[in-house]
């Protein structure tokens, strides 16, 4: 199913035109006098809104780069959060001051990191436009159409959810043909149309398990995931309306081993939900984050002659996460830390400079960390044989998500009762002992260290109130800073648009 779903996705690596400009008419770019006629043609063209879920580099448009498995999209979750960090060491990963913004709190409408965001998803959203204009000048019968568009759609109600949740206030452009440059929608009014798009679309998609394709348990976890930051989207909770889409998904278990979800051939897994299949044979990019994080001598750790793909030494866990766990709580490898051993002779890796390559969970200096300082992200496996692209497919949602949105909305219900054996679960599998009681706080440590690393942390801290809070190498932060800005220089292509308050 994965290589069917690859070949697709490579057959037609199509991507609507950036969206630095939301007036240019790309439709005059799609072409259906030869192609797109059939089922089978549409289904190939299909397959181009699910490779735009892999992102690109954009060269032309200032270098960003919108790959959402690592460095700029990725980092912006992550960075913001009480988890991640980008520490400047000596001259590496200064980069002009983008990444310390983030730890900082301090970003501005001109950090690219931001730009990255913005133009990954309406970059998407483009696509799948310019894909419903081609399936509705296709020869299918209407019924048909409307099968297909809802994947389309539903698709496009991922990537707004994504801009509901970091920008908040964005234009809603469900027209491949509009040709006017669009306003601001608010952010309660982007929260009804995911809302309406998702609940319009159900009864078209795929029911049961589809693995890496948009269903009714993909919508229905998207929508658990809209009410429960509903309170922070709209002012307005929808606990029970959260529990109720949770109850929805079905056809999923939690894997015995916490780490098979995060596998090479992770597409196994009995609980993963939404992935973006990744495959280097089938010409796959943009899914190494391996190399963001690995110090650069960590090469020897995997291959004796050093041929592994090159590393960065970049992104690392914040100080007190590793130490955060339960010693015998497995997710804790989940940051590596400790001696690092040369796979070929057996002794600790030596850096440059002479040291043994020991990572360390503090970071004394943020600014100017030594090269093994910070626990590095070791979440997905690792194989000698890994080329540069990863062949770990990117999860997105998994059945534990399910699990403790169940569990925080039942919480925050007055229902404890019926949330801890959902926690529990999660707890035992990871080799900790059940609770009997249930606080915030033990919730909120749930949620770092069951999806530690993996891309929410940002959207948590926010709902639990934490993002404000001091914490490492960073001041309390300004309630408008739950919202990113609007990039400069969108603003500046589209003077319809007004820029989010406080920036």
């Amino acid at each position: 199913m994965k290589v069917k779903i690859l070949s697709i996705l490579t057959l037609v690596g199509l991507l609507a035109a950036a969206c630095t400009d939301l007036d240019e008419k790309l439709y005059d770019k799609v072409s259906t006098d030869d192609y797109g006629k059939t089922a089978a043609e549409i289904q190939t063209i299909v397959g181009g809104a699910y490779a735009t879920l892999r992102g690109f580099n954009d060269s032309d448009q200032g270098g960003t780069i919108c790959y959402p498995t690592c460095e700029f999209v990725f980092f912006l979750e992550e960075c913001v959060s009480d988890e991640a960090c980008i520490p400047t060491r000596g001259t590496d990963w200064y980069d002009g001051g983008r990444y310390q913004q983030l730890q900082f709190h301090t970003w501005d409408p001109q950090n690219i990191l931001i730009w990255s965001a913005w133009k990954y998803s309406f970059q998407g959203i483009a696509n799948v436009n310019s894909i419903i204009y081609q399936v509705d000048q296709s020869g299918l019968t209407e019924e048909d159409k409307d099968i297909v568009k809802a994947e389309l759609r539903g698709l496009r109600a991922y990537y707004y959810s994504l801009l509901l949740d970091k920008f908040g206030n964005v234009p809603i452009v469900t027209s491949f043909e509009q040709s006017e440059l669009p306003a601001n929608s608010s952010r309660a009014e982007v929260f009804k149309f995911v809302e309406d798009e998702l609940l319009d679309i159900m009864d078209k998609l795929p029911s049961g398990i589809r693995y890496g394709g948009f269903s009714q348990n993909v919508a229905n976890s998207l929508l658990a995931r809209l009410y429960l930051n509903a309170e922070v989207y709209t002012g307005t909770a929808r606990w029970q309306d959260c529990i109720d889409a949770c109850d929805r998904v079905s056809g999923y278990s939690l894997e015995p081993d916490y780490f098979t979800n995060f596998k090479t051939r992770n597409e196994i897994s009995k609980e993963v939900i939404f992935a973006i299949p990744y495959d280097h044979k089938e010409g796959t990019v943009g899914n190494y984050l391996a190399s963001m994080t690995y110090h650069y001598n960590q090469k020897f750790a995997y291959t004796a002659d050093g041929s592994y793909p090159w590393c960065g030494n970049g992104i690392s866990a914040q100080p007190g996460l590793y130490s955060s766990f339960d010693e015998n709580d497995v997710r804790r490898k989940s940051v590596l830390v400790g001696e690092q051993i040369h796979v070929g002779t057996g002794s600790v890796i030596m850096m440059d400079n002479g040291n043994p390559l020991i990572y360390t969970e503090e970071i004394e200096k943020y600014t100017n960390a030594l090269q093994n300082e910070g626990g590095r992200l070791n979440k997905y496996e690792v194989q000698s044989d890994d080329q540069w692209e990863r062949d770990n497919d990117w999860v997105l949602i998994r059945y534990a998500e399910i699990l403790m949105m169940k569990a925080e909305a039942n919480f925050r219900l007055g229902y404890t009762a019926n949330a801890i054996p959902l926690v529990n679960q999660l707890r035992e599998r990871a080799g900790l002992s059940s609770l009997t009681t249930l606080t915030l706080e033990d919730l909120d440590r749930e949620w770092k260290h069951e999806f530690v690393f993996e891309g929410i942390r940002r959207t948590t801290n926010i709902r639990f109130g934490t993002f404000f809070n001091a914490w490492w190498e960073k001041g309390t932060t300004p309630q408008y800073r739950a919202l990113y800005p609007i990039p400069h220089n969108v603003l500046a292509l589209n003077p319809s648009l007004k820029q989010n308050t406080g920036y």
